[in-house]
C-alpha cells in the first residue's frame, strides 16, 4: 500500500469547482490587491476562530516581519526564540536589525522550555517569538509570567497552529500579537503564499495595518516607514472557499493522531506529548527514534512517505554562524533534530492507510 507523506491534489480536486468559480469572480471584478475578497476572509477567519481583528498578508513570513517592526525591535536589541522551527521564525528578528537569541526546547512538545528561558534574558532582551510548533501550543502561562517580569513584547508564531487553543483561548491572543501562514502545505493553505496578523491590542493592530501598506492609512500619506505586505485577492478568494472545511479537516487530523498515539508501539520510540493545557491541531505528527534514518528507509520500502522536520536546528544554520553558538549549545533541540521523523497526517488519508503506517512502524 502506498501512503504519501502529503497529497494536496486530493483536497484541490474536491474543491476545484467552487475554487475556480471564486477565482473567476475575483478576476472579473479586478479585485487583485486587498479588496473585498481579502476583507471577507479577514472577517470570516476572525469569526470562525475567535479573533477580534485580522490582517491578511502576502506570506507567512510577512506578519513575522511586521510583528517585529510593530514591536519596535531594532539594532542592539535581542529577541529570544526557539532553535527548533522553520527559519522564518527568526527572520523577522533579523529583518528588524535585532539579534536572534535561542533558548532550548522541552522534550515532547518541542516548544520553548520556560524553565530555561529566563537564563537567556539580558539587559538587551526586548521580546520573544514563541512558536507553537507542529500545532501544539507552548506553555503560555509560564512564558508570559517571565515576559511580564522583564517587560518583553511577545509574538506568537502560529504558522502551524491555526485552530489550536491554549486553555480555551485561540493561539495568538495570549501574547501581544500572533502570526499565521497559509502556505499550501499548512492546515489551512492557499494556492500560493499568504499569511495573517492578529492582536488583542488595538494599538498594535493599528501599527501593523499601517506597516502592511507602505506605512500609510491614507492614500499617498506615509506616517511611518512600512512595506508592501498586502494579501492578494486571489488568495483571499481561495481561502474563503477552504475556511469552512477547516474544522472538519482538523478533527480528522486529531483522529489520525489519536490512532497513532494509541497504536504505535515500536520500542525506543518517543511520541509527541499532549499536555492537558493545549489543544493541538497536528500540523505534523513527529516521533523521535534513535535509529531514525534506518526507520525512514524501512518505511519507504513499505510505501510510507515521511519527512525530516527539522533536521538542522536554527543555531547550526550557516546564516546564523556569526551568532557564536556551537554544537551542544541546545542539547534537547539538537537531539530532537537528529532523531525526528514526521509521519503522514493529512485529512484525506484513509483508515486503511493510517493502519498501514502504524503496522509499518511497529514492524521495524
Amino acid at each position: 500500500m502506498k501512503v504519501p507523506f502529503l497529497d494536496l491534489s486530493l483536497q484541490h480536486k474536491a474543491l476545484r469547482e467552487p475554487a475556480l468559480a471564486a477565482l473567476a469572480a475575483t478576476y472579473d471584478a479586478n479585485r487583485f490587491c486587498l479588496g473585498k475578497d481579502v476583507e471577507d476572509f479577514e472577517r470570516n477567519f476572525g469569526a470562525a476562530l475567535g479573533y477580534p481583528r485580522v490582517l491578511g498578508m502576502n506570506s507567512g513570513t510577512a506578519p513575522l516581519h511586521v510583528a517585529c517592526l510593530a514591536a519596535g525591535f531594532g539594532p542592539g536589541d535581542e529577541v529570544i526564540t526557539t532553535p527548533f522551527s522553520f527559519i522564518a521564525s527568526a527572520w523577522g528578528v533579523s529583518y528588524s536589525g535585532a539579534r536572534p537569541v535561542f533558548s532550548d526546547i522541552e522534550p515532547g512538545t518541542y516548544n520553548l522550555d520556560p524553565a530555561k528561558l529566563e537564563a537567556a534574558i539580558t539587559s538587551r532582551t526586548k521580546g520573544l517569538v514563541v512558536v507553537h510548533i507542529f500545532g501544539q501550543p507552548a506553555r503560555m502561562d509560564e512564558i508570559l509570567a517571565i515576559a511580564g517580569r522583564h517587560g518583553l513584547f511577545v509574538i506568537e508564531d502560529c504558522a502551524q497552529a491555526v485552530g489550536a487553543r491554549y486553555r480555551g483561548t485561540p493561539v495568538g491572543l495570549a501574547g501581544d500579537c500572533g502570526t499565521f501562514s497559509f502556505y499550501p502545505t499548512k492546515n489551512l493553505g492557499g494556492c500560493g503564499e499568504g499569511g495573517a496578523f492578529v492582536s488583542r491590542l488595538e494599538a498594535v493592530q493599528g501599527i501593523a495595518r499601517q506597516i502592511r501598506v507602505h506605512g500609510s492609512d491614507r492614500r499617498y500619506h506615509h506616517d511611518i516607514i512600512g512595506g508592501n505586505f498586502r494579501m492578494d485577492g486571489f488568495q483571499g478568494a481561495l481561502l474563503n472557499v477552504k475556511l469552512p472545511h477547516l474544522s472538519g479537516w482538523t478533527e480528522r487530523r486529531r483522529a489520525i493522531a489519536g490512532r497513532y498515539l494509541a497504536g504505535i508501539r515500536l520500542a525506543d520510540t518517543r511520541l509527541p506529548a499532549q499536555p492537558e493545557y493545549g489543544r493541538s491541531v497536528f500540523h505534523q505528527f513527529t516521533i523521535l527514534h534513535p535509529r531514525r534514518d534506518a526507520l525512514r528507509e524501512h518505511l519507504a520500502a513499505a510505501g510510507v512517505g515521511t519527512d525530516l522536520i527539522y533536521p538542522v536546528p536554527l543555531h547550526r544554520q550557516k546564516c546564523y554562524a556569526g551568532l557564536g553558538y556551537s554544537p551542544g549549545s541546545f542539547p534537547v533541540a539538537e537531539e530532537t533534530s537528529a532523531t525526528c521523523l514526521s509521519l503522514p497526517i493529512f485529512p484525506e488519508l484513509s483508515d486503511a492507510q493510517v493502519g498501514h503506517v502504524i503496522a509499518s512502524v511497529n514492524s521495524f
